[in-house]
């Protein structure tokens, strides 16, 4: 079968797996033609990304491309769920793709085992021809982030940033276009103690990845087919514990040192 990403109109194939998504009020066939024709960078290929991508490509994101160094561990399985444990020891990025694409041939997924910085971005993002049209940060330590982030200023790529840890989890949707904020503007003054805590040191409930990772998703896929950031100026937290969620604004740090230069 030929992978329809290479049609630039749905197929009966596609028409048939998309059926219900195209019959939403405010989804059409239009919305579904452009998720298609996107590509994604997804960086983290675990708890975040797992969720995440395999949500975006059973909706037809056209295509992805998953960036981890990591290789599959036994406690990862308790929330990664695109792997089993036959998978244990391999790369994780070749593995989740590898699901990904066997989940829906329609689409295109592909892996690579690589950890992203400042000085490989612009090969490993294949920026030379043309770039992502949104970056998703899935990892789970602060100074990940701020390299992702530092690299979405500084290509223009538009940024969701996911976190999930313990029973509570942060989502924000970042547009370096607009000059409107960066990750750094909301979260460049935080301590050392904090910027420590990840899933390892820290411990995550399996349903705050599963959670945190779907509403990632879902603000991809309005961002992707209709063109809409629903977190526009706003940070999300969500609390399992309380089952509660709010919204906090925020804006551009006039004194960013990476954004407003």
């Amino acid at each position: 079968m030929t992978q329809a990403t290479d049609n630039p109109f749905l197929t009966d194939d596609e028409l048939m797996r998309y059926a219900r998504q195209v019959l939403l009020e405010g989804w059409d066939i239009e919305a579904q033609l452009r998720l298609k024709s996107s590509r994604i960078v997804m960086i983290g290929a675990g708890g975040l990304g797992c969720p995440a991508s395999e949500t975006l490509v059973r909706a037809g994101l056209g295509q992805v491309h998953l960036i981890d160094d990591d290789e599959i561990e036994a406690s990862n399985l308790q929330r990664q769920s695109l792997f089993m444990p036959s998978d244990i020891g391999r790369a994780k990025a070749l593995t989740a793709a590898k699901m990904l694409n066997q989940i829906n041939p329609l689409i295109k997924a592909r892996g690579s085992v690589a950890r992203l910085t400042l000085d490989n971005a612009y090969e490993l993002l294949e920026l030379a021809a043309g770039k992502p049209d949104l970056l998703l940060d899935c990892t789970d330590n602060f100074a990940t982030r701020d390299i992702i982030n530092r690299i979405s200023v500084r290509y223009q790529i538009p940024l969701l940033s996911a976190s999930a840890i313990a029973m509570q989890g942060q989502l924000a949707l970042f547009e370096p276009q607009l000059h409107s904020g960066c990750y750094h503007c909301v979260f460049g003054g935080m301590d050392a103690a904090v910027d420590e805590r990840t899933c390892a040191n820290s411990g995550v409930l399996a349903s705050t990845t599963a959670i945190m990772g779907n509403l990632q998703a879902n603000a991809a896929l309005q961002y992707l087919g209709v063109g809409n950031n629903p977190l526009t100026g706003k940070l999300l937290l969500w609390d399992g514990s309380r089952m509660q969620q709010r919204l906090m604004g925020y804006r551009q740090d006039a004194q960013c040192s990476v954004c407003a230069l």
